[in-house]
């Protein structure tokens, strides 16, 4: 094995061990010290793969990242033609998925955001982009982005342990979420409301 897939191997094992960690101790049980330990890797070979706690934390949005495009293309690929909204649908089955993993990667957003506000400015211009593909497929945007927010507002409640849903809950609302012919009546009856108003 080359030095390059020893490094990868190396850098997946410190990611997986990193969201473990915060997924039972939170952002502050994050140090070199546990990383080494739940992952079996030398703090030096650590050091030497991060350099600091933020590096650690840089790799873990990146690992994010990349698990949340991989999960929306899944999706487009699978659902996308059958949707009106496929971006809208492909997010709110990012937010699905994201609270489905054991270790959820999304945990990198909330250690960020403690640890340094600042390591979101990338995922702020990334959002950005998100709205306007949203903003461009919507027939009423106002609604694509209350479903689009509520689908957020689920996976983070859960992440952060505050909500009350239970998985069979959550999971049915996820469905609504996603069931565009149930959305579709409310846009109809909007429209219907407008002319009458008019």
């Amino acid at each position: 094995m080359d030095n390059q897939t020893r490094s990868e191997i190396s850098r997946k094992k410190a990611i997986d061990a990193a969201l473990t960690i915060l997924t039972r101790e939170g952002v502050g049980g994050l140090t070199f010290d546990s990383l080494s330990r739940e992952s079996g890797i030398s703090k030096g070979g650590l050091l030497h793969q991060f350099r600091t706690k933020q590096g650690v934390l840089c790799a873990l949005l990146e690992h994010q990242k990349q698990q949340f495009e991989q999960i929306a293309r899944d999706y487009m690929a699978k659902e996308g033609a059958s949707k009106a909204e496929p971006n809208l649908a492909a997010q709110i089955a990012i937010y699905r998925e994201s609270i489905n993993q054991p270790n959820s990667v999304a945990r990198a957003v909330l250690a960020a955001l403690v640890e340094n506000p600042n390591l979101l400015d990338e995922m702020k211009t990334s959002d950005a982009e998100k709205m306007k593909a949203l903003q461009d497929e919507a027939t009423d945007l106002d609604l694509s982005l209350l479903r689009y927010f509520a689908a957020s507002g689920l996976a983070f409640h859960s992440l952060l342990g505050l909500s009350p849903l239970d998985d069979s809950a959550r999971n049915r609302l996820f469905d609504r979420l996603l069931d565009e012919a149930s959305w579709q009546g409310q846009h109809s009856q909007t429209k219907r409301r407008k002319r009458s108003a008019g």
